[in-house]
């Protein structure tokens, strides 16, 4: 239980931390939502699969950057050019997650 509670605080940091430029940006409310919840559930998904255990310091990034093409590619409707920083803020807060969950025993 005491994993469990640790991942979700996990995810509601690295949501907080994806937000906050979302915030300042004055982005629609739906898309916020959408994208504090992917990066929520995102660590329970990171430390619970079983792929790329061999490179666990971009573990996270990768199945994060994975989970995040179909956002990139809602995003690209209205501008090409949102799905870089996307892609970009997808690969990085998800390779956070990973090293600190491999550091907290979590991976």
């Amino acid at each position: 239980m005491e994993i469990f509670f640790l991942t979700l605080l996990i995810g509601i940091v690295a949501g907080i931390v994806d937000v906050l430029p979302m915030i300042k940006m004055k982005l629609d409310k739906y898309a916020i939502s959408s994208a504090f919840m992917f990066y929520l559930i995102m660590p329970f998904i990171i430390f619970n699969i079983n792929i790329l255990q061999n490179i666990w310091c971009v573990k996270g990034g990768i199945i994060t950057f994975i989970l995040a093409i179909p956002i990139m590619i809602l995003a690209a409707k209205e501008n090409k050019r949102n799905m870089i920083p996307i892609g970009i803020m997808a690969f990085i807060i998800g390779t956070i997650v990973g090293i600190i969950g491999y550091y907290l025993g979590i991976l």
